[in-house]
């Protein structure tokens, strides 16, 4: 009896269980913390924290390739194949197609010179990138962490599965801890570098825009920014289709199960997939905290661009531009333009900035798809 059960301790994954691997089960635990009681990011925080929790537990073998036992072929295991939609550049497009049915560009189309806040926003991408360089990271690995100033954890996995698929855990954990982060990390940048009176400018409502506008904006931006930079096309050609789906005024069934449905299965499936590359052996690595640490200066550089040309803004309009809207040209939407509206109803409680914020802030989503094209043009 005693041999039964010791055989059976020997074969359990208890038996065969690393230091490392439970520390990163003990990582899970506290990512879903994170996304279940403090509510980061829960959407995609939750997939991936399960994800490392799956692929850390022993002997499961849930990222095993498929193999040969004895002569006959063994399947792999689920979340290998689940990743084969991160490793074939699927699931980002996808989330992308989603992300452009919710989208509304009418702000942008309102006032296009937001594009160049959103534009400004991307200062972080290139200033994480030559800090990773200087820490002694490859350019390919440099410029996955870089991506993650743009605040777009769709274009960090999609840049990063083609450039350095092995920091795919960490950078895209860190890209979207700092995307949940965005109303504690802006809110003191914003206070620090626009000053009290710039930060009380209300600005002039926007005008109507068209469906006709909005109808040609997103045919027009894919068939220039794909002629231009084709490596951005899947990102940009994805993003453009939702939108296009939602404004064309005949496809409401399609729009509907693309900002619905089909973007809900697919965060379930980007966000396992991207839990499993958090393995202990990959993730448990001073690496790691050196890709945090940049991600973080990444996401300051990209708000105090935004901010900075915020004010170049406002100095050159005479005082029409609140200063405060470049922050929000990171491309997390809708939330770092609600923080915007947070911000500035503070010092100005009959301010109401969040349309005008919307601007940089969709402006933001296509230049972090435009900076993945142009360093995955250079790199990949």
């Amino acid at each position: 009896m005693l041999e039964n059960l010791k055989a059976i301790l020997l074969s359990s994954g208890l038996a065969g269980m690393t230091l490392g691997q439970g520390v990163m089960i003990l990582v899970s635990f506290y990512l879903m913390y994170l996304a279940i009681y403090k509510k980061y990011e829960p959407l995609l925080l939750l997939p991936i924290a399960f994800g490392a929790l799956l692929t850390n537990l022993p002997l499961a073998g849930l990222m095993n390739g498929p193999s040969l036992l004895n002569g006959k072929p063994e399947p792999g295991g689920l979340l290998y194949y689940l990743y084969q939609g991160v490793e074939l550049g699927i699931y980002p497009p996808l989330i992308f197609l989603g992300i452009g049915a919710m989208t509304d560009f009418g702000p942008l189309l309102a006032n296009p010179k937001s594009i160049l806040l959103g534009a400004a926003a991307q200062l972080g991408i290139f200033a994480a990138l030559l800090g990773a360089l200087a820490l002694g990271f490859d350019l390919p690995a440099a410029a996955s962490i870089g991506i993650i100033g743009g605040a777009d954890g769709p274009t960090a996995i999609f840049l990063t599965s083609r450039l350095k698929p092995e920091l795919l855990g960490p950078i895209a954990i860190a890209a979207y801890s700092y995307m949940a982060l965005i109303p504690f990390i802006q809110p003191p940048l914003m206070r620090l570098i626009v000053p009290v009176e710039e930060r009380r400018i209300v600005m002039e409502q926007l005008r109507p825009v068209s469906q006709k506008e909005k109808i040609l904006f997103p045919i027009i931006v894919t068939v220039v920014g794909s002629l231009l930079l084709p490596s951005a096309a899947p990102l940009l050609g994805s993003l453009m289709f939702g939108n296009l789906l939602r404004v064309s005024g005949v496809a409401d069934r399609l729009a509907k199960t693309a900002e619905n449905e089909l973007i809900n299965i697919i965060t379930i499936f980007l966000g396992l997939s991207v839990g499993a590359k958090t393995n202990a052996e990959q993730f448990l690595t001073a690496q790691t905290l050196g890709i945090i640490l940049l991600g973080l200066v990444a996401f300051a550089f990209s708000t105090i661009g935004g901010l900075l040309f915020g004010r170049l803004m406002c100095k050159l309009s005479g005082g029409k531009v609140n200063p405060l809207i470049g922050a929000a040209g990171v491309s997390a939407v809708p939330m770092a333009a609600r923080v915007v509206q947070k911000v500035g109803a503070e010092e100005n409680p009959g301010n109401y900035l969040l349309m005008h914020a919307m601007g940089p802030n969709v402006a933001g989503v296509i230049g972090s798809a435009v900076a993945a094209g142009i360093l995955l043009a250079r790199l990949g």
